[in-house]
């Protein structure tokens, strides 16, 4: 039976009491916690494990904190995090009247937890609380437009911008008729059968293009079903980028206000890196221009459909003009674009990055051109919403009311595209960064046809302290790594936190960068004895690239061998397929390939094999090296061709390394090595997924026993039996 205790035996001493203030850990908070932590323990028979309760404590005590309610655990395979994070926290949002909002990386992970791990506690705990998951309106059906689509006249307003593939005719009648009959309630990850992007993109909508409550169908509309079912949740069930994405709208557009939330954001160490992403701003210059005319055609159109009325009229003859004048400035920042020197990347495109960010003079001033023209753009649709809104209220009546909500899909798109056109000339158009300012990686990429100008954030940590740290009652971040070389200093600095007053960060206010609390706890199983990491003689290292991949090829049938499953993880898809292309036919028949299927359908096909008694081997990239859950016969021997470092190429990565020199720092020792500690990780982490689990792990890279880095890499990982030939 767990103790009554729920602090960890280091902590206890320093625990508040019942007699605590309002806000602080209660007597009746860690009471509720207990019981239902025993409660838990005693339906699943289980035995405490000191892990998941330190873990608990800790969560209980940071989220009872006067202020900086930030706290990152890092908790090995075999914790049972997402148990220790939900009860910790529901009794506690319970107490203060918070909504728990959990954060995963990805859809698959929500509906595990979902699922199975919600229902299970729910069940078993004693704790009596609600659940539900949230996905983004984009991952929902929009009756309206699937209408449209199936309408007599094919929805003329989608025709506008050739959203209508007749192909997709008989899937959307199919749609429609399990929709009617509740055999599929609307969510694109529920349909049952084969669902081509561009067909889906044609049936949902964003918020742009919602008529709300004035929808004909509103009241059949699946995501606000579902977002009608968040709001008396006790606990709703995220991914992190619908998070970003409503921080980004200033919280409260989908999921709770962040003030009134406690976030529980599991595997953390992809947050960095989806900031970078979703605030990544991009544009196409011939794609850009191709979709100028798009927005003649449709403001033309549309004055038309709607009877042309005068006000509408001359608005569509200012939009035509603008969009003329936008196409001409297009085509003088593409004149400065072919001005610029491109070198090779990886064999496919050529890429220029500006140094620090700076972009030359004179095509700062063509972007600088072309903002009040997208400016002007922005605001004729923002009037044609209004008049369109005003349409839908009954405060005007113009000839053909009834094409209003038709067009509101259609002004959507629109509004989206000038929005992401205007962030990019917006961030070109100042490109010269000031001293001190957010530092910004900007850098064009040449194709055959076509140019992307592209800037994305070198310091997430700055966005997550605007978006996300400042406005949210608490955060909860865990996962198994986020910890580099054993220390908690290279993921803080990259989210924007500090764990104390000693520690500031490059280019921030000390004061002003919010404290964290961490923990870091220990998988419990037995490593030493039941895996091994064997590190083969090889004649080449990688700094030889495709010679190192021919001697892999060529030991790899010998380490197949070693056992009936294994999985062998690349480092780039070159090395994938020249492995692949020299690997013996009795090898060849029996493995599984990325990209040769959907990453399920392999994962599927290789248990079946394996449950028949048959030998199979899955050869992926950097997407099977972590959320890959292969336990026992399914993975007994992970072999990992080359040790993970980023692609040294990459613009964005080049870009935070040119920062760090400029500060006189070593961008090698601070941001690759631990990059590479915690990729290194996750890769070893598929062998072992429970305490009765066993097999070897093979490194194929020499580097760890011959380079100054390669022994803090090896003491980075748990403590596997270590064999270097």
């Amino acid at each position: 039976m767990a103790e009554r205790s729920i602090e960890s035996p280091t902590d206890a001493a320093t625990a508040p009491d019942a007699a605590a203030p309002s806000g602080a850990l209660t007597a009746a908070m860690k009471d509720a916690i207990q019981d239902a932590y025993r409660a838990w323990l005693a339906a699943r028979d289980f035995r405490p494990r000191r892990g998941q309760r330190e873990m608990i404590a800790f969560i209980a005590r940071t989220l009872t904190q006067h202020d900086h309610r930030f706290g990152l655990i890092e908790a090995g395979t075999g914790t049972g995090k997402t148990a220790a994070y939900v009860l910790a926290a529901v009794p506690v949002a319970r107490a203060l009247g918070k909504q728990i909002v959990i954060g995963t990386a990805t859809i698959a992970l929500q509906e595990q937890v979902v699922l199975r791990d919600l229902p299970d506690l729910v069940s078993r705990s004693g704790l009596d609380f609600s659940f539900q998951i949230a996905k983004g309106r984009g991952r929902y059906l929009c009756v309206k437009r699937l209408d449209d689509h199936l309408r007599a006249d094919g929805g003329q307003a989608s025709l506008v911008l050739d959203e209508q593939p007749a192909d997709h005719q008989q899937l959307y009648q199919s749609m429609l008729e399990q929709f009617m009959r509740r055999a599929w309630n609307g969510g694109q990850d529920d349909w049952d059968g084969e669902l081509p992007t561009d067909a889906w993109r044609g049936v949902t909508t964003d918020h742009r293009g919602c008529a709300n409550k004035r929808c004909t169908f509103f009241k059949q509309c699946p995501f606000f079903r579902a977002r009608g079912d968040l709001e008396g949740a006790d606990v709703v069930v995220a991914n992190h980028d619908l998070i970003l994405s409503d921080l980004a709208l200033g919280g409260g557009a989908v999921l709770s206000e962040p003030q009134d939330t406690i976030y529980l954001i599991d595997e953390a160490h992809h947050l960095p890196n989806k900031t970078q992403s979703h605030f990544t701003a991009r544009m196409r210059l011939a794609g850009t221009r191709a979709w100028t005319d798009q927005l003649r055609t449709a403001s033309g159109t549309l004055a038309q459909r709607l009877g042309r009325p005068e006000s509408l009229v001359e608005l569509a003859v200012t939009l035509s003009g603008a969009a003329d004048e936008l196409a001409g400035a297009l085509v003088d920042i593409e004149g400065h674009c072919q001005d610029l020197d491109y070198g090779e990347r990886d064999g496919e495109v050529a890429v220029h990055r500006f140094p620090l960010g700076e972009v030359p003079a004179a095509l700062v001033a063509a972007n600088r051109s072309a903002e009040p023209v997208i400016a002007s753009v922005d605001s004729g649709l923002a009037r044609i919403r209004s008049y369109l809104q005003q349409i839908l209220e009954g405060e005007l009546d113009w000839a053909e009311p009834s094409e209003a909500e038709e067009w509101l899909p259609v002004l959507s798109q629109l509004e989206g595209r000038t929005a992401g056109v205007a962030a990019l000339l917006r961030d070109f158009a100042g490109a010269a960064n000031a001293s001190g300012g957010p530092r910004i990686a900007r850098w064009v990429v040449q194709s055959d046809l076509d140019y992307e100008l592209v800037s994305a954030p070198v310091d997430p940590g700055g966005i997550l302290d605007e978006q996300f740290w400042s406005p949210a009652h608490a955060v909860i971040m865990t996962s198994a790594t986020l910890t580099s070389l054993g220390r908690f200093d290279a993921f803080l600095g990259r989210i924007g936190l500090r764990l104390d007053a000693s520690v500031a960060l490059p280019n921030a206010d000390a004061e002003a960068v919010p404290l964290a609390a961490t923990l870091r706890i220990a998988s419990p199983f037995d490593y030493p004895n039941i895996a091994e990491l064997v590190v083969p003689k090889l004649a080449v290292e990688p700094s030889d690239p495709a010679a190192h991949t021919d001697a892999v090829a060529e030991r790899l049938p010998q380490l197949l061998s070693v056992a009936r499953s294994a999985l062998v993880l690349c480092t780039s898809w070159r090395q994938l397929r020249r492995i692949v292309e020299l690997l013996p036919e009795t090898y060849a028949a029996r493995a599984l390939v990325q990209g040769d299927s959907a990453k399920q359908v392999l994962l599927a096909t290789h248990r079946e094999r394996i449950d028949a008694g048959e030998a199979s081997y899955l050869i992926g990239l950097a997407s099977f090296a972590e959320g890959v859950d292969l336990p026992d016969d399914y993975c007994r021997h992970v072999i990992i061709t080359k040790l993970p470092f980023a692609v040294p190429d990459d613009p964005l990565s080049e870009a935070t390394a040119e920062w760090l020199e400029a500060e006189g720092r070593n961008p090698f020792f601070e941001l690759q090595v631990p990059d590479v500690a915690m990729k290194l990780i996750q890769a070893c982490g598929r062998l072992i997924r429970h305490e009765g689990d066993y097999g070897r792990i093979t490194l194929l890279d020499r580097r760890v026993v011959t380079r100054r880095y390669g022994r803090t890499l090896l003491e980075s990982l748990p403590p596997y039996r270590v064999t270097v030939e």
